[in-house]
């Protein structure tokens, strides 16, 4: 599974129920993929300062909370999908690359495709209550 980076920065920083997919993927509930400029992107808005989080703390976030817990996929091509924020591009490609069942995002430009090469494109509250049951 692919999770879009509005979803993995509320996962890391939030007590809502997006949070839970924390204690999912820790417990190998499930594997989400990730790719270079996928981790890119999730350091680059850690970074933002309205987060207020210090360079060690996003490392640990990072590095301990995230990264041990996820499988990395090279990405060969990045599809020009999304015109309107072409910065969504690189989930699809991971979705692809890895095979994905799901790509997870709160981003309604993804939303709004619904699926892509045959993966749905679901939101945090629909992964949880449909697939991991818990809402």
């Amino acid at each position: 599974m692919v999770l879009d980076t509005n979803v993995v920065v509320s996962a890391l920083i939030s007590r809502g129920p997006t949070g839970r997919l924390v204690s999912l993927w820790q417990e190998k509930k499930f594997v989400p993929l990730v790719s270079k400029e996928i981790v890119e992107e999730y350091l680059r808005v850690l970074a933002y300062p309205k987060f207020r989080l210090s360079l060690e703390e996003i490392k640990i976030l990072i590095e301990h909370q995230l990264l041990p817990f996820t499988q990395s996929v090279t990405l060969k091509q990045i599809p020009a999908v999304v015109h309107k924020d072409p910065s969504d591009d690189v989930f699809l490609a991971c979705a692809v690359a890895g095979k994905c069942h799901y790509l997870v995002s709160g981003d309604q430009h993804l939303l709004a495709l619904k699926n892509y090469k045959d993966i749905p494109i679901i939101s945090t509250g629909a992964f949880l209550s449909k697939v991991i049951g818990l809402l």
